[in-house]
């Protein structure tokens, strides 16, 4: 049984890929005729975090929603790109981790982000119109948000199995749900 939903998971990353890569690549990493088409460079993708942080407080998920609502479903980078960089952010003294409910770590600017903002100002401007133009330019969204999801869901696992004291029974219910989610889309 395992086997088969672990076979399942498999077929679906490589027929969706992964999100966004390291290197800031669209969907799977894949664009027309299958060759790697660059999105935004890792400058590009901390100045659009940065903006997105000084409109309000956010957690890296919030800022991946964000960005793939802005683009109009066709660019969402992944997490293994996003928490890096709101590490390297907040290292850099742009970005600072601010109290918030739960246990997602929030983010706001800081007076120094604030200032690196203003004299990217136009820098700014022109990734976010260019954001904004990637669904009105005819790209396909192809599976962006499924490949999304599932690093959310890889994520998540990889975090809450890594815990200290993780019940037989708790990753018994992880699998249940995932099972259970299974089920449903194979009937959409």
């Amino acid at each position: 049984m395992f086997f088969g939903h672990h076979h399942r998971m498999h077929r679906m990353k490589m027929r969706f890929g992964h999100g966004a890569n390291h290197e800031g690549h669209f969907g799977g990493g894949r664009g027309r005729g299958g060759a790697r088409r660059r999105i935004f460079d890792g400058a590009a993708l901390r100045l659009i975090l940065l903006s997105l942080i000084e409109q309000q407080p956010r957690h890296g998920y919030e800022l991946i929603r964000e960005i793939e609502e802005l683009s109009g479903g066709v660019y969402a980078p992944s997490p293994g790109v996003v928490y890096p960089t709101l590490t390297m952010l907040s290292e850099m003294g742009l970005i600072e981790e601010v109290v918030a409910e739960g246990s997602r770590k929030q983010f706001s600017i800081t007076a120094v982000g604030s200032a690196n903002l203003a004299e990217n100002h136009a820098t700014v401007e022109q990734l976010l119109e260019r954001l904004g133009r990637l669904g009105s330019d005819g790209e396909s969204a192809d599976h962006t948000p499924i490949a999304r999801a599932l690093e959310n869901l890889n994520s998540v696992l990889r975090h809450r199995l890594s815990r200290e004291g993780t019940s037989v029974s708790s990753i018994h219910d992880a699998a249940a749900l995932i099972d259970e989610a299974a089920q449903k889309i194979e009937r959409m």
